[in-house]
């Protein structure tokens, strides 16, 4: 036997191996319900993650809401796009913009609890299969928002609906009643290197 021919049967062998495993694990997997995926870290990408599930779940034709935080002073790709595009989308943005750039607590407070208004009711509404909360992590960090009161409405929410959170931090409690945390983890970012922020990738 040649040494490609053992390298070829070398590396069968293990892709059996792994495919028994992926198997058992698949059917392993017994519970059909939503899904909490919490997206934090201090990299890039959390929201870019969360947006591709968006686009996702309209490719299976699911109803969806997204609620963002903190942002909505600058326009986004994503908004754009979902305004124009996506009509079935139930799209809302605090509209505040950043909290460092606001500067005013009771501000942002009052912003943070009339957002939470909009979102709370569809963590109860079993017609969204998706709802994504973009950036609510700063709003529990800051404590803008009773983290007692939103991680039960997650955790309550119907049994088919899939909930995305994204943002720095948000606590262990928050943790806990996620099904997924996935960390994004900056190694280097063009924006600390003097490059400007980019329509299309950035914002």
């Amino acid at each position: 036997m040649s040494e490609l021919d053992k390298k070829a049967q070398k590396h069968k062998a293990s892709m059996q191996k792994q495919k028994t495993r992926v198997d058992a694990a698949i059917a392993a997997a017994t519970t059909d319900r939503g899904v909490a995926v919490l997206l934090t870290g201090d990299g890039k990408g959390k929201s870019s993650s969360a947006f591709g599930m968006v686009m996702r779940a309209l490719g299976y034709g699911q109803q969806v809401g997204v609620v963002q935080f903190i942002k909505g002073e600058q326009l986004s790709g994503e908004e754009l796009y979902l305004r124009d595009h996506c009509p079935q989308v139930t799209f809302y943005q605090m509209g505040t913009g950043f909290t460092w750039d606001t500067q005013d607590r009771s501000g942002d407070i009052a912003a943070a609890q009339r957002t939470w208004a909009v979102a709370a009711p569809m963590l109860a509404d079993s017609r969204y299969q998706l709802v994504v909360l973009d950036e609510l992590t700063y709003m529990l960090a800051y404590d803008y928002l009773d983290a007692g009161q939103v991680i039960t409405a997650i955790a309550n929410r119907p049994a088919g609906q899939s909930v995305v959170v994204t943002g720095r931090g948000g606590g262990a409690a928050l943790q806990d009643v996620m099904d997924t945390v996935s960390e994004v983890k900056e190694i280097k970012h063009a924006f600390k290197a003097g490059i400007k922020a980019r329509r299309g990738v950035d914002f």
